[in-house]
């Protein structure tokens, strides 16, 4: 089994819809990070949530780049994907343990707290397109669907969900995205809104064993809706020595004299994949003398 995201019209091309199943992507960063289950939560939905807009840009090459910073204890969820359906990500408190909410839910929104969403889009221009706001609930989805609503002017619903087994690993994951492209008309909003009313939970609907086909089956059904694409999505981390070495070498010539000075050594960890560099002086000495 695989991970995937469909992406689908409707309405005659005034929806344009996403659907994502996401549980091995999301079980991945949780074991690769040793996350808490608040914090499999918060991961695996900014994770979905990023594969679902690389997708959208059609451009393999494209980057998006989503950062939430909060003033909860996790402090900060960060997910970065590409257009081929790569993405990866970390929580800058993996550890952070809250009580579940009252019904037994996680509280992902207090884990967070409030601060605010960044959304950084590299479509390989001359400058990177950055949209920032403040976060509307901390709980992901509201706040990403509130980027598309006043930074894109697009009207949107996002669903994003991770169901976390009683072992902590993943049991189910993903998300639906349904955006109102231009000409819409009112008619279209209301049906859209009183179907979201009573939907179930993204999680709810694949721990029944509903497949994305079916979720967009369930949503678009009635408004004739067409399947346009098929993606496979991953988690998936790009780094390797040369990369780190490179980013070495960034950090220019004085500082690299003081590490090799006063350490002798350099040991890098990479944030996204916790995979340990090291680096013996000759190694600095032949980075310094490359300058």
């Amino acid at each position: 089994m695989k991970d995937y995201c469909l992406r689908a019209t409707a309405a005659n091309g005034k929806i344009r819809a996403f659907a994502a199943s996401s549980k091995f992507l999301a079980d991945k960063a949780a074991a690769m990070h040793k996350t808490t289950p608040v914090a499999t939560a918060a991961l695996g939905r900014l994770l979905t949530a990023a594969a679902i807009m690389g997708l959208m840009s059609g451009n393999e090459d494209d980057l998006i780049t989503i950062s939430i910073k909060g003033d909860g204890p996790i402090s900060g969820v960060l997910a970065t994907s590409d257009g081929r359906g790569r993405v990866k990500g970390y929580a800058n408190n993996p550890q952070v343990d809250i009580p579940n909410k009252p019904n037994g839910k996680l509280d992902v929104g207090r884990a967070v707290g409030m601060g605010n969403i960044t959304v950084i889009k590299d479509l390989r221009l001359k400058e990177p397109y950055v949209g920032k706001l403040e976060l509307i609930s901390g709980e992901i989805a509201e706040d990403v669907a509130g980027y598309f609503a006043i930074s894109e002017q697009i009207p949107s619903i996002l669903s994003l969900g991770v169901l976390v087994d009683r072992d902590q690993t993943v049991k189910q994951a993903g998300g639906f995205l349904i955006q109102l492209m231009p000409g819409y008309d009112e008619d279209l909003i209301d049906k859209l809104e009183a179907k979201m009313q009573d939907f179930p939970a993204i999680t709810t609907l694949l721990e029944e064993g509903k497949t994305p086909e079916n979720v967009l089956e369930m949503l678009l059904g009635e408004f004739g809706y067409e399947i346009t694409e098929t993606a496979d999505i991953e988690y998936y981390c790009n780094c390797d020595k040369d990369r780190v070495t490179g980013a070495i070498i960034s950090i220019g010539k004085d500082e690299l004299v003081k590490i090799i000075e006063e350490d002798g050594k350099a040991e890098i960890n990479c944030h996204f994949c916790d995979k340990q560099y090291h680096f013996d002086k000759d190694e600095l000495v032949k980075m310094l003398h490359s300058l």
